[in-house]
C-alpha cells in the first residue's frame, strides 16, 4: 500500500481502493470529493486531506 494519503483532521492515514474511494487507518470508507477533500461515508464528515494526486494512478505496481 504505497502513497497513503494524510486525513489531517483525524491524525491518520487513508489507503487508496479505487479512484474515489480509501479506507483510513480506523476502518472508516471515505469518498473523494475533490483533490484535497474526502468524505467519510459512514458519518458524511468532511475531512480536509493531502493530495489524491493523478499522477499516482499512472504508477504501476512493482
Amino acid at each position: 500500500m504505497k502513497n497513503p494519503i494524510w486525513d489531517i483532521d483525524d491524525g491518520d492515514f487513508m489507503f487508496r481502493t479505487s479512484d474515489n474511494m480509501a479506507i483510513d487507518s480506523d476502518g472508516h470508507m471515505m469518498m473523494r470529493m475533490s483533490n484535497n477533500m474526502a468524505m467519510d461515508m459512514d458519518s458524511g464528515d468532511i475531512h480536509f486531506t493531502s493530495s489524491w494526486s493523478r499522477y499516482q494512478d499512472d504508477e504501476e505496481d512493482d
